[in-house]
């Protein structure tokens, strides 16, 4: 399951779908650029990671060995004993970085939730 979480984030990173949920129309035009890059490049790295860590929890269930089974730190140990491990692990971390620095963006800009006024105003009640 984690594995195509994983899947749908990356791909609705790629689609910018992330930006429907944003006042982008409070952000000047290089805010705009930097956060969709941020949410572009942060989602796939999480996203990259997720998958990965939810292959290796169904390689574990496939094999019935719960020891295969690996969380995020052990993920990304995974990643160090690859030949290209240095490469994947400043890949991931960067990333990541940049998922947080998108999330603070997200923070600043996300829309609220609109609220029914009429459910909000106080009901009369005459005295007839």
């Amino acid at each position: 399951m984690l594995a195509i979480v994983g899947v749908v984030i990356v791909v609705r990173s790629l689609m910018r779908k992330f930006e429907k949920n944003l006042r982008t129309d409070r952000m000047s035009r290089t805010a705009r650029r930097i956060v969709a890059a941020l949410g572009i490049i942060g989602g796939v790295a999480c996203g990259v990671v997720a998958v990965a860590t939810g292959l290796f929890v169904l390689l574990a269930a496939v094999r019935f060995d719960a020891s295969e089974a690996k969380g995020l730190d052990e993920t990304l140990r995974s990643f160090a004993d690859t030949p290209a491990g240095p490469v994947l692990l400043i890949a991931a971390a960067v990333g990541l970085l940049l998922f947080g620095l998108y999330s603070f963006c997200e923070a600043r800009w996300r829309k609220a939730p609109e609220h029914d006024a009429s459910a909000e105003q106080p009901i009369s009640r005459d005295a007839g």
